[in-house]
């Protein structure tokens, strides 16, 4: 009898080893699906506000939403688009399933408003994501020369979310803001 016993306890510990790691990763959600690279924040031209970019690609089926942003240098990190010559501040910014959203100058991008110090070239500004499916994804953004380009590979990398005013020359966003940028920093979700 217990050798009976050891044998379904045995056959049911084995059985259920496969299914322990299914419980949240098969949930349909895009969690862990998100990775952010290319982060940077132009050094600041303003004592009040700056801009940051970075892309956030999507490897899962399902689309997403950035919906907000929190950093450690700013009273407010607002969602902007850019309409014309003219940005605009949005609610947020999609990111569509296998695809990537991608924040440039002249362009999607955030606004870091109410700027608690002056970042400087050199520093590095920490920031958190927030999504309105997968969790939030930490980043550390980079703090280039007010004159910084992104490298051609950047600047072609993929589609912006779906508005047509993301593929506006860089010098809109430039002349708004008085600065561009890029960095290859990357940051990935769990």
């Amino acid at each position: 009898m217990t050798r009976r016993t050891v044998s379904v306890a045995a056959l049911a510990l084995a059985a259920a080893l496969p299914l322990a790691g299914c419980t949240d990763s098969d949930s349909g959600t895009s969690e862990g699906e998100l990775s952010v690279g290319s982060a940077y924040m132009p050094q600041p031209v303003s004592d009040s506000m700056a801009a940051g970019f970075l892309v956030i690609a999507n490897d899962g089926g399902a689309g997403d939403k950035l919906s907000s942003v929190t950093s450690d240098v700013a009273g407010e990190v607002t969602l902007h688009t850019t309409v014309g010559q003219s940005m605009e501040q949005v609610k947020d910014l999609g990111i569509p399933a296998h695809g990537k959203l991608v924040l440039k100058s002249g362009g999607d991008h955030l606004m870091f408003e109410k700027l608690k110090r002056k970042p400087k070239e050199g520093d590095t500004v920490s920031l958190e994501l927030r999504f309105t499916k997968s969790e939030p994804i930490k980043v550390e953004m980079p703090v280039k020369s007010a004159t910084y380009q992104p490298s051609a590979a950047t600047k072609s990398s993929s589609r912006s979310s779906s508005r047509s005013s993301s593929r506006l020359s860089a010098s809109a966003l430039s002349t708004s803001h008085s600065s561009s940028a890029s960095h290859s920093s990357t940051t990935s979700h769990h």
